[in-house]
């Protein structure tokens, strides 16, 4: 959700200043493209047909079926009033476009919020048997905000008895309402087992709020948290709780994630996360220090999946970031959703670091014969692939300093550097390709400290057209950036930076198929 409300002046100039453009870019992509190959159009990353997206809603899973709902405008490629846009797919690579699952009515927009498998029909939703769906979401009412009010977000809830296909709002909405706050959004709602009721987790400005519930419809505040932890650049925003065993062990621990508008650890938007216990009332944790789930630049508002077959808690996060996000360079839609990413535990030192790291059927590279590459202190590695600029690299690398740059026949480059003498690995996108739209995109560095590597790591990147996401030790350490290349990358380049060679081992290149041939 965005980091603050746009007013009613704001939204009608921003369409009225977008509009000839949009329309523009509409007619130069009929002319020259077919849908999904559009310049910059992501080809293995979830984006919409066409129209404004952001924060990735409502993520639950029932009968075979991951749904993916999402901050949507339709009729323009820039924020609007908010509907929740609609995607399922089998396996979270393929996806499958729905109708519009919520729209706004009277009571407003339909801002960020979460779905829950109503599996024992506390809602009383259920009919013949039938298992609801219930989506918990904020209304937002601009028209309040215009008169000047502050208590223009409330919550509201729907359902489904079809799993998703229709959706029915609950004629006592809203459930849960409001008076005294300005930001009070992002419902998270899970069911506890210790305490037999449902828990929501919400932010109200600088701090999360926790509700309990046992029928989706009457809500009772139980407890708060942040105030005084945590980052606090901009209003945070998009919350979720929950627990995770860590890694070779018995132990369990709670995670809260929580995203901030602005503050983050590159600048503009970010994710933070906070390890801790939940004792069905109140989260406690003792962290002291900001924990950054990503450190690019575009990952925000994630949240995980409910109700998976296996357990596994799966991320998906809005690739981008509100210092830019109204201004990248796409054509007939604008913006795309990470890699599904399952998340897990390690604990390290005393401390757990929560490590995500893409969903194992995106491990394409899989049955490909590794192969060693020597990097010398005087010859750089290079390589040509026409499927670059759609791909998954992966290798394991020794801790030293290396630079790794992917680009085109125009000289434009991402490049990554790895510096171990400072324990940092910096990325570069300033001549990457167009970075004009915004100044914040394309003039600064990006920088990751990654001092806890072992002394051998993986490192794989995934690129698509307009994107590249970097995971370092099976996600330990995270990057996500756009980038906008003007042309494919082709070019790989490894050049070493350290006074000995280097041993790249494993070394695996895939190119990655297009998961919207065949969608007209």
């Amino acid at each position: 959700m965005i980091q603050r409300i746009y007013t009613l002046f704001v939204v009608v100039v921003l369409l009225t200043a977008c509009k000839e453009e949009v329309e523009k870019e509409k007619a130069v992509a009929v002319k020259t493209t077919k849908q999904y190959a559009e310049t910059y159009r992501p080809q293995y990353h979830f984006s919409p047909k066409s129209g404004w997206m952001n924060d990735p809603n409502g993520l639950v899973y029932h009968d075979g079926i991951y749904h993916l709902f999402y901050q949507y405008f339709p009729d323009a490629t820039v924020w609007g009033p908010m509907h929740w846009g609609h995607a399922v797919s089998q396996d979270l690579v393929n996806w499958k476009h729905k109708p519009i699952a919520l729209f706004p009515d009277e009571k407003g927009f339909i801002f960020s919020g979460s779905a829950v498998v109503d599996v024992n029909n506390t809602s009383g939703f259920g009919k013949d048997g039938k298992v609801p769906l219930v989506a918990v979401f904020t209304y937002f009412r601009l028209d309040i905000e215009k008169a000047g009010g502050i208590n223009t977000q409330t919550q509201g809830i729907a359902y489904s008895l079809d799993n998703g296909d229709t959706w029915i709002k609950y004629e006592g909405n809203p459930v849960l309402d409001n008076t005294t706050m300005k930001d009070f959004r992002d419902p998270k709602v899970f069911w506890h087992e210790d305490t037999e009721s449902w828990i929501m987790v919400l932010v109200a400005g600088d701090h999360a709020k926790l509700y309990r519930s046992k029928n989706l419809k009457d809500w009772n505040h139980i407890s708060d948290f942040g105030k005084e932890q945590g980052a606090h650049g901009g209003v945070w925003e998009c919350p979720d709780l929950f627990k995770l065993k860590v890694e070779g062990s018995d132990e369990e621990k709670w995670v809260l994630i929580i995203s901030i508008g602005s503050g983050g650890p590159n600048g503009g938007s970010g994710t933070q996360y906070f390890i801790g216990n939940f004792d069905g009332d109140n989260f406690i944790s003792d962290q002291t220090m900001h924990r950054w789930l990503d450190w690019g630049a575009d990952n925000y508002a994630g949240v995980t999946y409910n109700n998976t077959p296996n357990g596994d808690r799966i991320f998906v996060g809005w690739m981008s970031n509100w210092q830019y996000a109204l201004k990248t360079p796409t054509s007939t839609w604008r913006s795309a959703m990470t890699l599904p990413r399952k998340l897990s535990l390690k604990k390290r030192d005393g401390f757990y670091d929560l490590k995500n790291y893409p969903i194992s059927r995106f491990d394409f590279s899989k049955g490909l014969s590794g192969q060693k590459k020597i990097i010398d202190s005087t010859q750089p590695f290079n390589l040509t692939e026409n499927a670059l600029g759609q791909a998954v690299i992966s290798f394991k690398a020794p801790k030293k300093s290396f630079k790794l740059s992917v680009g085109n026949v125009l000289g434009e480059a991402t490049t990554l550097l790895f510096d171990m003498n400072s324990n940092l690995l910096m990325l570069d996108r300033t001549k990457s390709g167009k970075t004009n739209f915004n100044y914040e995109f394309g003039n600064k560095l990006h920088y990751m400290p990654v001092k806890d590597l072992p002394e051998e790591f993986e490192v794989k990147l995934f690129l698509d057209r307009s994107s590249i996401e970097i995971f370092l030790n099976k996600g330990q350490y995270v990057m996500t950036d756009q980038i906008f290349p003007t042309a494919a990358y082709t070019n790989l380049t490894i050049e070493n930076e350290s006074m000995n060679s280097i041993e790249l081992d494993d070394f695996k290149l895939q190119g990655i198929s297009s998961i919207w041939e065949g969608d007209d």
